[in-house]
């Protein structure tokens, strides 16, 4: 068995290239319901104005990302869609990673049962929202340590990250509003994997 990911202590960039090439998996009901994390994007803080901690905002839904690094942060978004955060860096940063897609290996058909628009493999969790619904994940999940909770955890398969020539960055998604922030390359995603967002 894979050991966890632990390497959750460094700025949300580092830590967005190193977790491209993991396993993010769900437990739920005693299945294992996971795959490769395929594509990813950094949220800097208090100086980023696309974070939900610009500025040093503190609410009740944000409170998890200002937990030490290698918590989730699921917020509810349009009302309708759960998003899967990776908090990173010390307590009271404020910094994530978006996990926006993954590349199914386990529990596939437990994702379909989840996801009945999907007629494919690579519709099931191409996108932060399908990602979350396919897992199951909720803000009953918010908050929960990756080191440590065994219904939510990242496994360890590279020790290095991807060499950059196999990584691909671009200016994250829906973000138009933050301004010149909305152009950063924070965006990362493994070159030519079907399982990337639409977005791409």
């Amino acid at each position: 068995m894979p050991e966890r990911f632990r390497s959750y202590d460094a700025d949300p960039v580092t830590v967005a290239r190193r977790l491209l090439g993991q396993r993010l998996v769900r437990v739920i009901d005693g299945r294992r319901l996971g795959g490769t994390i395929v594509e990813v994007e950094a949220y800097l803080g208090s100086e980023d104005k696309a974070a939900h901690t610009f500025r040093g905002r503190r609410t009740a839904s944000n409170a998890s990302m200002y937990l030490q690094g290698g918590h989730a942060y699921i917020y509810f978004t349009y009302g309708m869609h759960h998003c899967l955060n990776v908090v990173t860096g010390k307590a009271g940063d404020g910094t994530a990673v978006l996990l926006r897609a993954i590349e199914p290996l386990e529990g596939v058909k437990w994702m379909f049962a989840r996801r009945t628009a999907a007629t494919r493999d690579t519709q099931l969790c191409s996108g932060p929202a399908k990602l979350t619904q396919a897992l199951a994940l909720s803000r009953s999940e918010d908050g929960l340590d990756l080191a440590r909770s065994p219904q939510l955890f990242i496994e360890r398969l590279r020790r290095r990250p991807l060499p950059a020539k196999r990584v691909v960055s671009t200016p994250r998604i829906g973000v138009g509003y933050a301004g010149s922030w909305a152009r950063r390359r924070l965006r990362f995603y493994i070159e030519g994997n079907p399982h990337v967002s639409p977005g791409r």
